[in-house]
């Protein structure tokens, strides 16, 4: 009889902590409730046309299975796996910006945590989205993710962490929602712990690749944080660039130039590790990985990803010292392109050179380089990604008040 009491007593905590959560009753006039701008338009429609291509590229695949990638043995990641990589990078840097307000007590930060922390959490789901239609049974991965543990596997790890990051991103929102900064702290130093580790795992899983030199090392687990917090920086420049139109208030001034200050600083460190990677990835001239550095060094997307991604923003930011903020949002838009290019480059380059066949006693033919582009198939679903994660962060804008002079 006492444990039924308090099952009821827990049960009702609960409904009252979940009826007391802040958020705006929405229904579809709101969400298409905005300003009728071109720039405004030209954006709605660019949502709608991914979403379709979503769908589109989802029912081709439900129909012809992993035939409709343009992937092979040869090169057996693709196209969506350098999108999840895309958006799990920018969910954890989004979560390192918005952890500098309300977990480390940085005053001026306070005004992007809501908006930062939501925007982790919708940019992981849209990764999910996107890899759910690349691990070919997702439901059964989350059964058999429980029931048989691959505790040696980085891949196991790198999921399951994951899973646990977006639990804790979540409560730590809803405590800012509710303006609970104690609880938000706790559950938001957990979670960017979770995260990191599941980023750095992350990269593991191309260190840990033995049979791919180029690859091989301890160079990702580090460099996948130091990108996450560059991409987070990049993201919340453009997310406060829509929302104040650019015409940014003082305070917002105050902490974008701090941000493109630190900006400054990330980016020249990710141009050193860049440097010594491939510097070290040349010397020697070691079979699978000298050869596989000098032909990334003659690619065109390399040079996309090093001059879009940290060439042109660092450019922006040493010539104004951090102060042309809205120089820096243009700088931060061109910016996700060359991570986009970033992310693309290391799932396509550590596939380049073919792995040695096993017939060692026959004549072969001298080994090419892999070849791959994506099928329509993969570009829809990653672009019907982004899609999500557009349509998911505008529906956030009017469920949640997600600025800190909203209380």
């Amino acid at each position: 009889m006492a444990e039924t009491v308090q099952n009821n007593e827990n049960k009702s905590k609960i409904k009252e902590f979940i009826s007391t959560i802040p958020y705006n009753k929405i229904g579809i006039k709101d969400i298409l409730d905005f300003e009728k701008t071109p720039r405004n338009i030209f954006i709605a429609v660019l949502t709608v046309a991914f979403l379709a291509m979503f769908v589109i590229g989802v029912t081709n695949y439900l129909i012809h299975g992993h035939h409709a990638y343009g992937i092979s043995r040869q090169h057996p990641w693709g196209l969506l796996i350098a999108v999840y990589i895309f958006f799990v990078v920018s969910s954890t840097g989004l979560c390192i910006v918005g952890s500098l307000g309300d977990v480390f007590g940085f005053k001026d930060y306070m005004m992007v945590s809501k908006r930062a922390i939501f925007g982790s959490i919708v940019t992981i789901l849209a990764g999910f989205a996107v890899i759910a239609f690349e691990i070919g049974h997702p439901v059964r991965m989350l059964i058999y993710n429980v029931l048989s543990p691959g505790l040696t596997s980085a891949i196991w790890w790198m999921g399951t962490l994951y899973g646990i990051y977006l639990t804790f991103m979540i409560i730590e929102f809803i405590f800012l929602l509710k303006n609970d900064m104690k609880m938000a702290r706790y559950f938001g130093l957990t979670g960017l712990l979770v995260g990191l580790a599941a980023h750095s795992n992350l990269g593991g899983v191309f260190g840990f690749l033995n049979a791919r030199t180029i690859s091989n090392g301890v160079f990702y687990p580090t460099y996948f944080i130091l990108t996450a917090f560059i991409t987070g920086i990049y993201i919340t420049f453009i997310m406060m660039g829509f929302r104040y139109k650019l015409k940014f208030p003082e305070n917002a001034k105050i902490m974008l130039t701090n941000l493109a200050k630190i900006q400054g600083l990330l980016i020249s460190i990710l141009i050193f590790f860049e440097a010594w990677k491939m510097l070290t990835g040349v010397y020697g001239d070691m079979p699978t990985r000298a050869d596989v550095a000098e032909h990334i060094l003659t690619t065109m997307p390399f040079w996309i990803e090093v001059s879009f991604g940290m060439l042109i923003p660092l450019i922006i930011i040493l010539s104004s010292n951090g102060r042309n903020v809205r120089g820096m949002f243009w700088g931060s838009l061109i910016g996700m392109v060359g991570i986009f290019f970033m992310r693309y480059d290391l799932v396509h380059d550590t596939q380049l050179k073919p792995l040695q066949m096993m017939k060692i006693n026959e004549y072969q033919l001298p080994p090419e380089w892999v070849h791959y582009f994506p099928s329509p198939t993969e570009i829809m679903i990653s672009l019907g990604g982004l899609g999500i994660c557009l349509l998911l962060y505008w529906v956030g804008t009017k469920a949640f008040r997600l600025d800190a002079d909203e209380h």
